[in-house]
């Protein structure tokens, strides 16, 4: 199991994250929920899935919500259904924005999965 550095360089903590294995960048996608949602599940955040409503909390598109299209773990980022770039000259379709999980909170829950509801319980 790799081990979080214990130095506090940025070059040292961007390498562990960027060759951290798919284990443990599932953690790195954990998303801060909304206050109502902290007060009713008692947890200050939890893993983001495809079908979750997340709301941009910083950058460009602060403001912005969506219900989550894709999330990639081997690049640690969430597409949002809505939120997209225009097409180039060479492309035909528009591509969606991906955003980092530190610049999105979780509004609403889908808790169609038996397992993640167990996850919120505990």
């Amino acid at each position: 199991m790799m081990k979080r550095p214990k130095s506090g360089k940025p070059r040292k903590q961007r390498k562990f994250l960027f060759n951290a294995p798919l284990h443990l960048r599932q953690k790195f996608l954990h998303v801060h929920l909304s206050k109502e949602l902290r007060e009713k599940y008692k947890k200050r955040s939890v893993r983001v899935r495809k079908g979750d409503v997340v709301k941009v909390i910083r950058g460009k598109y602060k403001g912005k919500s969506g219900k989550v299209i894709d999330v990639d773990l081997s690049r640690m980022f969430v597409y949002i259904e809505g939120i997209s770039r225009k097409p180039s000259r060479k492309e035909k379709a528009e591509k969606p924005i991906p955003f980092r999980p530190a610049n999105l909170e979780i509004i609403a829950l889908d808790l169609s999965d038996k397992r993640r509801n167990e996850i919120l319980s505990r």
